[in-house]
């Protein structure tokens, strides 16, 4: 019998049928016409892929569209150009926007046991610079790069490995490739699935001139000094990026291409011309020919987007610039969308359980800390004043849209109830209070918890700003303490942090065939627990093991998880983890399911008003195929 998720990847391809009924030459966008005309570009017949991926726009209730247009959009530095890679979502395996699964760059994928994966390449299909995509792609990518000890010291990431081993690779014939494990890998769909997705195809022919095993050592030395780089895995890791695409000589799957190098204040993104998806009427997407992304400074996106300067605009701007935006409207011809949130909590208190203050860590490992400070906040205040109450007060879970939605996760230890968080704290120990009214530490401090953010918008220190008259009336002082990125996340690597305010769970929309290790420590960005997600993440070689007994058992069960090939055993899993992870609430949620604002011209048709917006598993607006955006006359 078929796993579902092996009918999926069939079901997806049969209805696709051959290009010659649907495409013709007058069909090609005149922004590629000096190209076609000068013989460098051949016709859009033989671009595609004898079975291209066929949108059908209608059944979607959108309407198919024309070619042609350039989109500006803001971003905050070079670095913010993944969001073309996020936002284009070409993926071997990708979701839709129900979020069922299906091959999209792959023809079609078939799945035994979840552990006998078979691929599927669709004949024909080619990189933006006309190369054959082959199976030899994916051998190299997996042999040359993930099994190279040189370029990837820690080996394959975790995806790629069961019980420490990376996969047999077979090539099965020259339209077929076959990854195997002896044990179940569930996690490997999902990841080539995700907004960072596994890297597991590589254009070898251009990229075996950077690498050692192919390139004379004369030859890449020279390399080494025209691009700058010290060693040449440098080299080949700088010119291979895919999912930060800084070298426009790269050849891509993606929608759009990048023609810029940086440093550069402007980044020109164009249509990539060997694209394999194409509309009902057998127009090549995207529709779209070019994308501007203009760089400057974060914090005044959200006014250049209201002053008329993006074409599309999701990122740099908040709930908070709503009204500002909106308005707008009376002066440009843009249109403001809200899309809901898929964040388990908007906004998250992060206790720091690896913080090194020997006074403070037992405490914030101690249950009733956490719930303390969890009840001592009026999460109807903060929806009122910060969300004008269109939020959902909830603790940091999934939210309804998710089939593993429990009202008894969302209400764990979120009642505003001052009184109990006052006993739980005596309970402690924490009963001496000091003349203000603050309860005094075992070595004599006052209770001060310095909460750190990545100071990269109001709406955290706005919440905080109310947090902090909540808690004092506990007998708690809160400060704000914000920081760089970077500084951010190393001073919590440290143990610098006792407690940081970020976004609660990425993904609050998931089934149980996604991985539930965002519940448990698995990666350092993590910062309830950054030195035990790097202690997963390296297998072991750094960070410290999980100690405490609730978080040991996160753990038995992702690796329970990563074991079942049963739908409903996996459902029981995530529901055991949603329970320990709100009830012990190591993350403290405030408000979840709440809108962000989506800008657009009035001429971009196919947007939808209404969409769910996240990194996983949505892709911000990847699972809604911004290639299928196009640009109309006025409204």
């Amino acid at each position: 019998m078929l796993s579902r998720r092996t009918a999926l990847g069939l079901m997806a391809s049969v209805f696709i049928p051959g290009p010659a009924r649907l495409l013709a030459d007058d069909r090609e966008p005149a922004f590629l016409e000096p190209l076609l005309k000068s013989g460098m570009l051949p016709k859009v017949a033989d671009r595609l892929p004898k079975k291209p991926r066929i949108v059908n726009l209608a059944a979607k209730d959108r309407k198919p569209g024309r070619h042609g247009g350039t989109v500006r959009t803001l971003i905050g530095s070079q670095k913010d150009i993944r969001l073309m890679t996020i936002n284009g979502y070409a993926r071997l395996v990708g979701y839709d926007d129900k979020l069922n699964m299906i091959p999209d760059i792959l023809e079609s994928f078939e799945v035994s046991g979840e552990r006998v994966f078979t691929f599927r390449i669709r004949e024909g299909h080619k990189w933006s610079d006309g190369s054959p995509l082959t199976p030899e792609d994916f051998r190299y990518c997996l042999e040359d790069v993930w099994l190279n000890k040189e370029l990837s010291p820690g080996g394959p990431i975790t995806a790629l490995r069961v019980d420490g081993r990376p996969p047999r690779f077979e090539i099965i014939d020259p339209l077929t490739v076959r990854y195997s494990w002896d044990a179940p890998n569930p996690d490997f769909l999902p990841k080539l699935a995700s907004a960072q997705a596994l890297s597991l195809v590589l254009p070898s022919a251009y990229l075996k001139q950077f690498h050692k095993t192919y390139q004379d050592a004369f030859r890449l030395s020279g390399l080494m000094k025209e691009y700058q780089a010290r060693k040449w895995t440098e080299l080949h890791i700088r010119m291979s990026r895919q999912y930060r695409p800084e070298n426009p000589e790269l050849p891509t799957l993606d929608p759009w291409r990048n023609t810029t190098a940086p440093p550069a204040e402007q980044f020109v993104f164009e249509r990539n011309p060997y694209f394999h998806r194409i509309d009902e009427n057998g127009l090549q997407l995207p529709y779209i020919d070019r994308f501007i992304l203009n760089v400057s400074s974060s914090s005044i996106i959200a006014a250049k987007t209201g002053a008329g300067e993006s074409d599309l605009q999701c990122f740099g701007i908040d709930f908070p610039d709503y009204t500002f935006l909106k308005d707008a409207e009376k002066r440009y011809p843009v249109k403001v969308h809200l899309w809901k949130r898929t964040q388990g909590s908007r906004v998250a208190l992060l206790p720091n359980l690896n913080c090194n203050d020997a006074v403070w860590k037992p405490l914030l490992r101690d249950v009733r800390m956490r719930r303390a400070l969890s009840l001592a906040i009026n999460r109807r205040e903060i929806n009122k004043a910060v969300f004008y109450g269109l939020a959902k007060e909830s603790a940091d879970t999934v939210l309804p849209e998710s089939p593993l939605y429990r009202p008894e996760f969302a209400e764990a230890w979120i009642a505003h109830d001052p009184a109990k968080a006052n006993a739980l704290l005596d309970e402690i120990g924490l009963r001496t209070r000091d003349d203000d009214g603050l309860r005094l530490l075992p070595d004599g401090r006052t209770a001060q918890i310095i909460v750190e953010s990545a100071g990269e918008g109001t709406l955290e220190t706005d919440v905080l700003e109310l947090v902090t008259d909540h808690w004092r009336q506990i007998g708690i002082a809160l400060f704000i303490r914000p920081s760089q990125r970077d500084v951010f996340r190393s001073r919590a690597m440290a143990g610098q942090i006792m407690m940081s305010i970020w976004s609660g769970i990425d993904n609050g929309v998931p089934t149980a065939d996604m991985n539930p290790d965002q519940l448990a420590p698995t990666a350092d960005e993590q910062l309830q627990w950054p030195l035990w997600g790097v202690y997963y993440l390296s297998h072991g070689k750094i960070g410290e093991p999980p100690d405490l007994p609730e978080v040991i058992e996160l753990m038995s069960l992702l690796r329970r998880w990563r074991r079942s090939v049963d739908s409903r055993e996996r459902t029981e899993i995530w529901t055991s983890m949603l329970s320990i992870y709100t009830d012990q609430v190591f993350s403290i949620g405030i408000v979840n399911a709440t809108l962000q604002p989506i800008v657009a011209s009035t001429r971009l048709r196919n947007l939808p008003d209404k969409g769910l917006y996240g990194f996983d598993p949505t892709s911000y607006l990847g699972v809604y195929m911004p290639d299928t955006f196009w640009l109309g006359g006025e409204p």
